[in-house]
């Protein structure tokens, strides 16, 4: 039984009134709902208020919850919308990228990022996150969302499809583009 299956089959029993299959939901997936957070709420202390907002409107949407996609994808777009209401309930604006320095680590580009931890070498690492979360930024929403679900949230293309409502080849062309964009603007730092 996969993991879709698997949360249908807490769903209902949810639907059922049974609250405990409520608290293993809860714990099954709080986690990666405060990770998801993270890009949106930089006041660490927030995080867990719209975490438990997030699943308080999870559970009174709960009884019309068909199936229809999976459940983390609904799951995702609930703590997106979440959050961005919650900055603008703040007076805050949402941020214009979809990733943080750490996560930038990942990214796959440079040797610098493999140096010994020297002064140079940090300041490197530095220089690079500062070129990406800079390049993201001035990313199409489209492209940042499809670039974010894909490196951060290691979505497949198809479940990345669902949530942006549109075709898998437009998908991979955003994904492509948000890439190549990010590429041009390390080219420069990783030749010196």
């Amino acid at each position: 039984m996969n993991e879709r299956d698997l949360d249908f089959q807490l769903i209902q029993r949810i639907q059922n009134g049974e609250q405990q299959a409520f608290t293993l939901l809860v714990r099954k997936y709080q986690n990666r709902v405060a990770n998801i957070l993270t890009r949106y709420v930089r006041n660490s202390g927030d995080i867990a208020d719209v975490t438990q907002e997030v699943f308080i409107k999870v559970h009174k949407s709960l009884p019309s919850f068909r199936g229809d996609s999976a459940f983390y994808t609904w799951l995702y777009r609930i703590t997106v919308n979440t959050a961005k209401n919650y900055l603008t309930s703040q007076s805050r604006r949402p941020p214009a990228s979809d990733i943080d320095a750490v996560e930038a680590d990942s990214y796959d580009g440079s040797e610098a990022l493999k140096e010994a931890d020297s002064p140079e070498s940090i300041l490197r690492s530095e220089e690079i996150k500062q070129v990406i979360m800079n390049t993201i930024d001035q990313l199409p929403a489209e492209l940042k969302a499809a670039i974010t679900l894909r490196e951060l949230e290691g979505m497949s293309y198809d479940e990345i499809a669902k949530i942006e409502d549109c075709p898998i080849g437009t998908v991979r062309s955003r994904i492509f583009r948000a890439r190549d964009a990010i590429d041009k603007q390390l080219a420069p730092l990783l030749e010196e």
